[in-house]
């Protein structure tokens, strides 16, 4: 958040004397100042999760905020706990960029009070419109990085340089979700550089502080009620090496389960799927017995289990919960499928490879 914006809002409180939250047009919270102690359920929802419900944004828009110009009142609703609110639309050059709302149960900011406000949020209007493209500006620089071309990437990267708008070392994350809308920077660190890119949310964070700004990231996208898959690179020591940085990052991040942060340099023999496509990978590491055994879950879990725990049939068949002779049959069974032989090392590294790739291939 700017520092203006939360200047601007503080000012907005004091000329109205009436508790103020700036909100951008999607309803997240860019800053809030109080004044007094007067409070209701939907204004202290929207400073604990930075954020209107959609039902709020639903009954506040009813009231054609969106397209308006002044100041629009909204009245109480004694059902639902909420106050009386004036609502002060931020706009300019006749694009609306938020919404400065203030309390006031009792109407006792007067038309030509509200009307001597409407200049902060002109203000406040320009410094989002300011601050949006730049955002965007970085956006589409970050997705140069990410480029197939070098002359296209090397030039993002002096252009981010001169721009003082990345410090390395960094980490570079890919969120993956099934839709990829973009993240509202808002809600995000200012540190923080985000882009879609080949439907990865990929974002550029300062080394230092990547554990608290990824976990704000996946907060936001988990809030869409969808699954977030999140793969990590780090340490990423120059601007020139982001596009690496996010192919692996991609990697890791096919490999995590949902709601899982996985690091690239925890990936061990999956760091594979980086060297080839998948086709390849599936010519190389499969064989006739081994996708004969994919045929069968019980089996190819039996083994996998197997081959995971270093062939340790007491601890293979505990974690199984099945009883030894079982363990032995199966893996007879498992030997006669594949045609390999589980005390031959060549063998045991052949299915444990391909097992180890088969649920990442498609």
């Amino acid at each position: 958040m700017a520092p203006d914006l939360q200047e601007i809002v503080e000012q907005a409180a004091d000329l109205l004397r009436a508790p103020a939250t700036l909100e951008d047009r999607d309803f997240h919270l860019v800053a809030y100042a109080a004044h007094g102690d007067t409070i209701d359920p939907v204004r202290m929802n929207s400073i604990l999760h930075r954020r209107a419900t959609e039902a709020v944004r639903a009954r506040f828009e009813r009231h054609g905020i969106a397209r308006a110009t002044g100041p629009v009142r909204i009245p109480a609703d004694a059902a639902l706990g909420q106050l009386a609110r004036l609502c002060l639309p931020v706009r300019w050059n006749n694009v609306t960029y938020g919404y400065l709302w203030l309390l006031d149960d009792k109407e006792r900011i007067t038309d030509a009070q509200a009307a001597r406000a409407m200049p902060l949020c002109e203000r406040a209007g320009l410094l989002m419109a300011r601050q949006a493209r730049e955002r965007d500006d970085l956006g589409w620089k970050v997705a140069d990085l990410l480029s197939t071309h070098p002359d296209v990437r090397t030039q993002a990267a002096d252009d981010l340089t001169d721009a003082g708008a990345a410090d390395p070392p960094l980490t570079v994350a890919v969120l993956r979700t099934p839709s990829p809308e973009p993240l509202n920077p808002w809600l995000l660190p200012h540190s923080v550089l985000a882009t879609v890119w080949q439907r990865d949310h990929v974002l550029l964070v300062p080394a230092g502080s990547a554990t608290t700004a990824l976990a704000r990231a996946r907060r936001l996208l988990e809030e869409r009620n969808t699954p977030v898959h999140t793969g990590v690179y780090s340490p990423c020591p120059t601007l020139d090496d982001v596009h690496e940085g996010w192919l692996r990052a991609r990697v890791a991040a096919r490999t995590a389960a949902p709601g899982e942060i996985r690091d690239w340099t925890s990936l061990g023999v999956l760091r594979l799927l980086r060297t080839a496509g998948d086709e390849a990978l599936a010519q190389t590491t499969q064989t006739p017995g081994t996708e004969r055994l994919l045929a069968h879950d019980e089996l190819a879990k039996t083994a996998r289990t197997y081959l995971d725990l270093a062939g340790n049939v007491q601890q293979t068949a505990k974690a199984l919960n099945i009883h030894r002779q079982t363990l032995y049959h199966r893996l007879r069974r498992i030997e006669e499928l594949t045609a390999l032989t589980l005390t031959d090392g060549q063998d045991r590294l052949t299915l444990h490879l391909a097992l180890t790739l088969a649920p990442h291939l498609t």
